[in-house]
């Protein structure tokens, strides 16, 4: 059978990762698709560039249309990033007739939903699996694995260089500014590590998750994001004497047709298996009514582990090309949206306060908290170093974030209390 032949825009780590196990695996690649599989051209931006595999001249091109107007090139390799002038390769690319593979869930996140449809009026797949959680099958377990299931929630460290972050700070006490500045230096963050740090690319994946897990079009600005540039030592202190773990957890919660989809420093109990994943790795916990309790672990970036989801969603869509089957797999969204209001998303919290040490100000504290209903699962009170003030920390029975939100604002004006000086959300685990 004739070679297929592949156009990759982009030979950065990632990239790098695709050459090698391409031309490592061929022979693996023969078997699974009964053809060989061959790199025809590498769109790059400098033609000199050292780099960590050795690639062909002839190879390489500075020219995208090199590629994308070739007609012997079946399938594209998106792994150059970026989102608005990738998003006019992508097109272009499936225009031309071409299968798509990438791993940009920037750009899946923002235009999932009118790429899908131009891969389907053109006859060609859009595969994705590499935009979330690197080496782990995440997608591909809820679209295939578990497509009779109904998932009704999803709980994921789906960033790598956060968890390094709190895993550190954790276990070394360190503050937070410390352990960023070593996770840089080791290539864990980059030298601007917004997007990681505030959360925005852990919500780009979760929007992803909440799209193919619910079956509903989420949009990442229904994702309510927070990052982790506030958590301090004494947060992780006091959460760790009260048997939990910090995590940034992208959560992902259905009750009857109603979602909720946030991103936030989150409190696991210690017992939790996700309390235990830490480092770059990533780990997403899915609930399905049937399956019950599922957990997908592993290395969440690298060059090799996210080039193996990429070249896995490379054989099916050159399986789906031996079926003649192409652009027939993706399934639009079943449900319309339907977003939870404050009133409807319930979850107990950790609140540090710092209060002025009178008699009666646990009275007026307590006294709001009742008002709106709210009883407590957890209570420290500590001296501080200044003798006026103390330090008291709650952990909430279950409240709505519309009680709670009220709380903090009721809290905020009353004169006993000098700061809120945290807030976190605290998960159970169970559904």
């Amino acid at each position: 059978m004739e070679a297929i032949s592949i156009g990759m825009l982009g030979l950065g780590t990632v990239g790098t990762g695709v050459v090698t196990i391409i031309e490592n695996h061929q022979d693996k690649l023969m078997h699974q698709v009964g053809c060989p599989v061959k790199l025809k051209k590498i769109l790059v931006k400098d033609l000199n560039k050292p780099r960590a595999v050795e690639v062909s001249q002839e190879l390489l091109t500075t020219n995208e249309d090199d590629i994308l107007n070739d007609p012997d090139i079946d399938v594209i390799i998106e792994v150059m990033g970026g989102v608005e002038h990738t998003k006019e390769y992508v097109l272009k690319a499936l225009k031309q007739k071409k299968h798509v593979v990438t791993a940009n869930k920037d750009l899946m996140a923002v235009y999932g939903t009118e790429l899908h449809t131009v891969a389907a009026e053109n006859g060609c797949d859009l595969f994705y699996e590499a935009s979330v959680a690197g080496g782990i099958p995440i997608l591909r377990s809820l679209v295939d694995g578990l497509a009779s299931d109904r998932i009704t929630k999803m709980m994921g460290i789906v960033n790598g260089t956060t968890n390094f972050i709190l895993t550190k700070m954790t276990k070394q006490g360190a503050a937070y500014q410390n352990v960023l500045k070593e996770a840089q230096e080791l290539g864990y963050a980059e030298s601007d590590p917004t997007a990681d740090v505030e959360g925005l690319d852990a919500a780009r994946k979760m929007t992803i998750l909440a799209t193919l897990g619910f079956s509903m079009k989420v949009d990442l600005d229904d994702v309510k994001v927070t990052g982790i540039t506030k958590i301090t030592e004494d947060d992780l202190k006091y959460a760790k004497q009260l048997g939990y773990t910090m995590k940034l957890l992208g959560i992902a919660k259905r009750e009857e047709e109603k979602v909720e989809v946030s991103v936030q420093p989150t409190l696991l109990p210690e017992t939790h298996p996700l309390a235990s994943v830490n480092d770059e790795y990533n780990a997403v916990y899915v609930f399905g009514e049937a399956v019950g309790e599922t957990m997908f672990y592993g290395p969440g970036a690298g060059s090799l582990p996210t080039a193996t989801s990429i070249v896995s969603d490379l054989v099916g869509v050159m399986k789906n090309m031996r079926l003649g089957v192409n652009g027939k797999s993706a399934v639009t969204p079943q449900f319309p949206k339907q977003m939870k209001g404050p009133e409807e998303i319930f979850s107990k919290y950790f609140l540090r306060l710092h209060v002025f040490d009178e008699v009666g100000v646990f009275a007026d504290i307590t006294g709001i908290f009742s008002k709106h209903r709210v009883s407590f699962e957890k209570i420290l009170q500590m001296p501080l170093k200044d003798k006026e003030l103390a330090e008291i920390v709650l952990v909430t029975h279950h409240a709505s974030l519309k009680d709670y939100e009220e709380i903090l604002i009721e809290l905020k004006d009353l004169h006993a209390v000098k700061e809120i000086k945290s807030s976190y959300r605290v998960e159970r685990g169970e559904r």
